[in-house]
């Protein structure tokens, strides 16, 4: 038998307890997490005490327990031709309303089924539950569209702050054009790096949004999930991030000097030394120290015709391409090819493509630790060449040895004054370390060498990072000016690289 069924038991409840359905109901708008339409669903059902479900236009389930439907009936209620349906027989009763969606055009059906006829309480819960459904669909669409927006914009963050890397300024300034008028109008900028609670990582973000008015290039880090990176065009962001730091206990903030947009990686490598600096501090923050590095110290004629010669291979590339190869071989030789990878979002295998090429045309090895060392100290001098009018004609650059840069008394006397700080630790430090320099910063070979156990080298290293205040374990620009002072002492032998005449011959130095 078929037909409406609302009015077989007609007594309805009254008071306190015909009210305390709604009171539930409206209870359950409050927002309590990604499941408010199956708590809905679970709760009609109990209240009704029967099944219900809820299913979109194309019959898929999205809530409750499944119940036979006529196809036909189901499609008049989606179409709309009719807004609800009743159907019952002895001992099943059904009721049908329909439940509009988020996307325009398109309604649900909510399906109650029970065992005794729907009395007029019964009917009020369903149809009450239906609009509230239909709230609560619509706000957990707009709840996906702003995460959807959220997650394109800081797509499109990054892929701004991964095209800076590279020195591609022209198409991130057009790309920021659009979103951020006026962010990258700058001649020079600051790089930050924020580390915190890997949990607490977007609403770090969010607050260094806040902090800086948007007008910051806020990035989560693609390679280190407890970092966000700020590129500030403005001083004032400086103050502003630091006031974020002070409010929230364990954060870290590290910043670069200023620079050009071009210079972006190196701006993001100078954030992450100083980074390392600020655990170490009370406040927790630290800017990256203008202290004396090595290229300081060299004849800056002889460095920049050194650099041209060296580099000179790549200046047959077309322009991107070069642009291309000098920034991820940067980045690649300043961190892992994971995590310059993830920085310049492309995969592994593309960074270690692009070093292997530049290896090849540089003539260089970069499992060699002074061969890297070399190089990144032309990469880095390479970033000022740019915006310098005083450029090296090719007599200057023919004359310019490595030999010739590491000769200077006062870069020989700064690396004199570095090392023998670990002449004081009667381990023999120094020893230990150039040993395992030479042997790639590998403790395995470096203690066959030594005779001694490969955690011994590692020590060893950890005491020397303390004594000569440098990050040596990591890699990256610390270790390389601890090797380019033992280059200039005549401790290591100069690597065979394309433009480069070796200064001096034979192993390295083991006693």
């Amino acid at each position: 038998m078929t037909g409406p069924t609302d009015d077989a038991r007609p007594a309805r409840t009254t008071g306190a307890a015909d009210a305390s359905w709604a009171r539930e109901l409206l209870d359950l708008m409050r927002p309590g997490g990604r499941d408010d339409v199956h708590r809905v669903v679970a709760w009609l059902a109990r209240t009704v005490r029967g099944t219900a479900c809820l299913h979109d236009g194309d019959g898929t389930l999205l809530a409750g327990t499944p119940v036979p439907l006529d196809p036909d009936l189901v499609a008049d209620i989606t179409a709309g031709r009719i807004a609800s349906a009743a159907w019952g027989d002895p001992g099943r009763h059904l009721r049908l309303v329909g439940v509009e969606l988020p996307h325009p055009g398109t309604a649900g059906v909510l399906t109650v089924s029970r065992t005794t006829p729907f009395d007029p309480r019964a009917s009020d819960v369903v149809t009450h539950t239906a609009q509230v459904l239909a709230l609560l669909l619509r706000a957990r669409e707009t709840t996906r569209a702003a995460r959807r927006l959220r997650r394109a914009t800081s797509d499109l963050r990054l892929a701004i702050l991964q095209l800076l890397m590279v020195e591609d300024t022209v198409s991130a300034r057009r790309v920021a054009a659009g979103l951020w008028p006026g962010l990258l109008d700058t001649d020079t900028a600051c790089v930050y790096v924020l580390e915190g609670d890997v949990g607490e990582r977007d609403h770090i973000a969010e607050e260094c949004l806040d902090a800086t008015r948007e007008r910051a290039l806020v990035v989560r880090c693609p390679a280190m999930d407890a970092h966000v990176i700020v590129l500030a065009p403005r001083d004032a962001a400086a103050d502003a991030l630091r006031s974020l730091t002070a409010r929230r206990p364990g954060l870290l903030l590290g910043g670069s000097a200023p620079h050009t947009l071009a210079r972006t990686a190196t701006a993001y490598g100078q954030a992450v030394s100083a980074l390392a600096v600020a655990r170490f501090r009370p406040d927790k923050q630290a800017v990256y120290a203008e202290r004396t590095h090595p290229e300081r110290l060299m004849d800056p004629s002889v460095l920049r015709a050194w650099t041209a010669s060296l580099l000179e291979p790549l200046d047959t590339l077309a322009h991107h391409t070069r642009a291309e190869l000098l920034a991820t071989s940067r980045l690649g030789l300043e961190f892992t090819a994971v995590s310059a990878a993830k920085v310049l979002g492309v995969s592994r295998n593309t960074v270690r493509a692009r070093m292997e090429r530049v290896e090849a045309l540089l003539g260089a090895d970069f499992s060699d630790l002074t061969a890297r060392a070399v190089v990144h100290l032309a990469l880095n001098t390479q970033v000022g060449l740019a915006d310098d009018d005083r450029r090296p004609d090719r007599a200057e650059a023919d004359r310019a040895r490595l030999g010739d840069l590491l000769a200077g008394p006062a870069l020989r006397t700064w690396a004199h004054d570095l090392l023998t700080r670990l002449e004081a630790d009667a381990r023999d430090l120094r020893r230990t370390l150039r040993t395992w320099i030479a042997a790639g910063a590998n403790a395995e070979r470096a203690a066959e060498c030594l005779g001694m156990h490969a955690q011994t080298v590692r020590d060893h290293v950890r005491s020397a990072e303390c004594v000569l205040e440098r990050q040596l374990l990591s890699g990256g620009s610390d270790l390389y000016e601890v090797v380019l002072a033992h280059l200039a002492l005549g401790d290591l032998d100069e690597p065979p690289l394309h433009g480069t005449k070796r200064g001096h011959s034979g192993s390295p130095v083991h006693g």
